[in-house]
């Protein structure tokens, strides 16, 4: 059984001193007590075996160890009934991969509803493709409308890293057009791999941008066809370090595409491995 932390009265005091002061983020505290970043998983690793029989990945996931799961695609179930399957497992909603329509003006009301039931704070658009830097910057002020609007609900609207999002347009790499143009409560989730794949350099690409990976994905790059976390080039100790220090992540979400013949079997291997690295 874990023993509660032991705070010093000086770190009692500096903490209590910051907090008064509006100057320590709740997450930055926790992290102060030696609390760990909690794991989710990002669906679309087991997206075949979803359509199967959802309720069934679910329980198999919760008993792996991971704290939630971030959803691409609904599988044709309410909001409602997600949250159930949810609940029944003592998981929860760290993200929802929601595509870029869904946050047009006539859908945003229904999306934050829905999110608000599945209890989902993290709007995360998966991809866009934009020809050029005019386009992007376009959507860049878009995000920030969004951001405004979404946030009297206690929820946030971001953009998750393709490997293309790293490839000069006109000069430009469309993700600094991105989040060079808009707010800090535009939140980034950066995918190790798909950054890697892209030709940069995720530890630098956290570093440029502090206090925005609030969700993060944690993506194998390279290393032999059976490499889980930890068995490739991604630099995983810069990687912790900044999230762990940086203050403002909230999720680590594991994200594993490879192609191996049982998916469950390998999400519970990133999960392990992550274990060993003292992550969980």
């Amino acid at each position: 059984m874990n023993r509660p932390t032991q705070l010093t009265r000086r770190d009692f005091v500096r903490f209590g001193t910051a907090l008064a002061g509006g100057a320590l983020a709740l997450p930055q505290l926790a992290r102060a007590a030696g609390k760990k970043i909690p794991i989710g998983l990002q669906l679309y690793s087991v997206r075949h075996e979803c359509e199967k029989d959802l309720p069934a990945v679910i329980k198999a996931v919760a008993e792996m160890g991971y704290r939630g799961v971030e959803f691409a695609g609904y599988y044709k179930r309410t909001a409602a009934e997600l949250r159930k399957i949810l609940d029944d497992h003592g998981l929860v909603c760290c993200g929802t991969h929601t595509p870029r329509p869904t946050i047009n003006a006539d859908q945003l009301e229904a999306t934050i509803e829905f999110n608000k039931t599945l209890g989902n704070k993290y709007l995360v658009v998966p991809s866009i493709t934009c020809k050029t830097k005019a386009a992007w910057l376009e959507q860049a002020n878009y995000f920030n409308e969004v951001a405004g609007k979404v946030k009297p609900h206690g929820m946030l609207v971001g953009y998750h890293a393709h490997g293309h999002d790293f490839q000069p347009i006109e000069g430009e790499v469309p993700w600094h057009l991105f989040f060079g143009n808009t707010k800090k409560e535009v939140i980034m989730q950066l995918d190790t791999g798909n950054c890697m794949g892209g030709g940069a350099d995720p530890v630098e690409v956290l570093k440029k941008y502090p206090g925005r990976a609030v969700t993060i994905h944690l993506k194998e790059h390279g290393g032999p066809d059976e490499a889980v976390i930890g068995g490739g080039d991604v630099k995983w100790p810069e990687v912790f370090d900044f999230c762990e220090k940086d203050g403002a992540t909230e999720w680590y979400i594991v994200e594993h595409e490879r192609k191996r013949p049982d998916p469950i079997a390998e999400v519970k291997r990133c999960l392990e491995a992550l274990k060993k690295m003292g992550k969980a």
